[in-house]
């Protein structure tokens, strides 16, 4: 069956406006155009926006999804498989969210007692899913499933004050950063803080300390885009700033 820019805008439920941006990036072409000068789409174009739609409920960057489906060895049905798991991975987060909101209202109602920790349980099960679906095939295949693991191992066991401060270190490392930026000095007070602010945000999740490794994540952080775009969003250029100020804070010099 073939579809009109309109008729199939309201078949996936967005607009002609995204449609028409799709076809001016490349990443969805009309299969042709009529006589009449509308762009008509037909079965294989109707797959390609399904799989566009679903990698960004999963929450990739167009730029991203481009290079993807445009690859000669993309597998559709392989796609698909994984595009499941990480569904069920998603509702398994919901469900264990919804169970700790249920714990809480009866906590709060006097049926049951509740631990500091379980309280919390629901969020690092979360916040493990989402790496695991922005990072994790990247990271496992860099530092090893089992290194990967245990790192969420160590999450999950943290205590309420634990966590407590690893969620705020995420967020005083930004904001050192943005500071340090300021002075364009990546071996400065302020950009030194910062790096130490990082290795401590680090240390809840590692075993060790390892230097060789905090490099490299730095270096990750400018080579990937995403998470290149986690710290330039505040600030184009904190991503390389903050690796130059690890740089520094390992080796003592760029």
């Amino acid at each position: 069956m073939e579809y009109t820019i309109q008729k199939l805008s309201q078949l996936a439920g967005i607009s002609t406006r995204t449609l028409r941006y799709y076809d001016e990036i490349g990443i969805l072409k009309p299969a042709r155009i009529n006589s009449s000068g509308y762009r008509i789409y037909g079965a294989a174009e109707v797959n390609q926006l399904q799989q566009i739609l679903f990698f960004r409920e999963l929450g990739l960057p167009l730029d991203h999804i481009k290079q993807v489906i445009t690859d000669p060895s993309f597998d559709r049905i392989a796609a698909l498989k994984q595009h499941r798991r990480q569904l069920l991975d998603r509702k398994r987060q919901l469900d264990l969210l919804i169970a700790n909101v249920d714990h809480t209202i009866s906590e709060a109602e006097g049926r049951i007692t509740m631990t500091d920790q379980e309280k919390f349980t629901g969020f690092k099960e979360q916040l493990i899913a989402e790496n695991e679906r922005q990072y994790g095939d990247e990271i496992r295949e860099k530092y090893g499933a089992d290194t990967i693991d245990k790192a969420n191992g160590k999450l999950q066991n943290m205590t309420a004050g634990q966590y407590e401060r690893v969620t705020a270190l995420a967020d005083e490392v930004i904001a050192a950063l943005l500071e340090a930026y300021k002075t364009g000095d990546p071996a400065g007070e302020k950009a030194q803080h910062a790096a130490e602010l990082h290795k401590e945000w680090l240390t809840f999740y590692w075993d060790a300390y390892n230097k060789e490794a905090h490099a490299g994540i730095a270096q990750m952080y400018v080579d990937d885009e995403r998470f290149r775009d986690y710290y330039d969003k505040h600030q184009t250029g904190l991503a390389q700033f903050l690796r130059d100020a690890i740089h520094v804070y390992i080796n003592g010099t760029l």
